[in-house]
């Protein structure tokens, strides 16, 4: 963690040379291309030296290479048995109290725009997502985080000090704690993340799903709320965002409400701790916030 200019503590970003020239010192070796783009803990492209392979390297502090193959690798990997569009994972590797993993490079690019067609596509990969972890009773369940804070995100302080409305979202949240449970329920697999930055296309196909490190148990519907407010930030159009919005309206209130709130507080959070000039700001996330936090 580091300290931002509004004084809010905020998550430090990959040093990808330094955790190369770390990993050299185990004998494995890398070269690093440059940094991929958005993220917010940040990765980098890298080649390994030995073929020439080009890969992703990604780092998550604060967790372990047990928890790490326990939880989000195996959910990648259980999903890599269906055909899944997932990355493979080359590597994985303790540093210090963080996980370094180097996964394979999938080819293509961020929708933009995220079309219809593409929207069918992506419904079909939630679809396949359901009852896929039933098998795999180890892997935990996502945290909602609706009364207490994430590990690094979901923080509730930074909403109850920025603005009196944010601050009464805050308490919309936290009075939820008392009527769902503190973490999704079900066995399907959850992205966590499922956002179009982590989309990659190619003309009108998906071709991949990246940036898995929070994956988990629980309901499959939580990534479509996930990706509900990452088309809110995206501008996207109103032939993918109302269609969406229908299948969402649908969802019974004991998925949409919780999913909506953690949402509502993920980004309303992040955006006052990691302020950016072209990016959201807090009041960009209060409307669609209004629709489902009661």
């Amino acid at each position: 963690m580091t300290a931002s200019s509004s004084g809010w503590t905020t998550v430090a970003r990959l040093d990808a040379r330094r955790v190369v020239d770390a990993l050299r010192t185990r004998g494995t070796r890398l070269v690093v291309e440059g940094p991929c783009p958005g993220g917010q803990v940040g990765a980098a492209y890298v080649r390994w030296e030995e073929d020439g392979r080009r890969g992703v390297l990604k780092w998550r502090p604060g967790t372990s290479v047990t928890a790490a193959r326990t939880g989000a690798l195996a959910v990648v990997e259980a999903l890599r048995h269906t055909g899944y569009p997932a990355p493979a994972t080359d590597l994985v590797a303790q540093l210090g109290d963080a996980v370094v993993t180097v996964q394979e490079l999938l080819p293509g690019t961020s929708p933009d725009p995220l079309t219809p067609a593409h929207l069918d596509q992506l419904l079909r990969l939630n679809h396949s997502q359901a009852d896929l972890l039933a098998a795999h009773p180890r892997i935990p369940a996502a945290a909602l985080h609706l009364r207490d804070d994430g590990p690094g995100f979901c923080l509730h302080e930074p909403l109850r000090h920025h603005s009196p409305r944010t601050a009464a979202l805050e308490r919309r949240i936290s009075a939820l704690a008392d009527r769902y449970p503190p973490s999704l329920p079900g066995n399907d697999a959850v992205h966590y993340d499922f956002h179009p930055g982590n989309l990659l296309t190619t003309g009108p196909d998906i071709t991949g799903v990246i940036d898995w490190d929070g994956a988990a148990r629980g309901d499959r519907h939580f990534d479509l709320v996930t990706l509900r407010f990452g088309l809110h930030a995206a501008n996207a159009s109103p032939a993918v965002t109302d269609r969406l919005d229908a299948l969402l309206a649908t969802l019974p209130d004991r998925i949409l409400t919780p999913a909506w709130a953690h949402m509502s507080l993920r980004l309303t959070d992040w955006t006052i701790r990691h302020p950016t000039p072209s990016g959201p700001t807090p009041t960009s996330w209060l409307d669609l916030a209004d629709r489902y936090v009661p």
